[in-house]
């Protein structure tokens, strides 16, 4: 499985790709959202981590355009902002799950688990 993580803190995409390292055969990093498109094109990620609030192009937006050229791409939103309407945008974008970052644990039963696309937990 290969996984593309997307936060502009270089610091937490550290932290997530070795809390997840076991499960993935590749990883693939990018600092924000506006380099989103073009790092999918070229790694072809099963998985895309995506941070919410980022300098340049925010993960909502970001998730919206990546479901839009790539269907089959499973995204993953994580955020420090766990509200409802969070959620909400997340879901509508096309984010197949939601984990707050004080949750990353999360991340691996996700990433174990087959992914049920749109569908976020309460």
């Amino acid at each position: 499985m290969k996984i593309l993580i997307v936060d502009d803190n270089e610091q937490m995409r550290r932290t997530i790709r070795d809390l997840v390292k076991d499960l993935v055969e590749e990883t693939f990093e990018a600092g924000d959202g506006a380099e989103v498109l073009e790092a999918c094109r070229v790694c072809r990620p099963d998985w895309v981590l995506m941070d919410v609030r980022m300098v340049g192009r925010d993960g909502i937006s970001a998730t919206r355009l990546l479901r839009s050229a790539f269907p089959e791409t499973n995204v993953v939103i994580m955020t420090s902002y766990d509200d409802p309407g969070v959620r909400e945008a997340a879901a509508t974008a096309g984010a197949c799950a939601f984990v707050p970052k004080n949750d990353l644990l999360a991340l691996r039963r996700i990433l174990s688990a087959p992914p049920v696309p749109s569908e976020l937990p309460p």
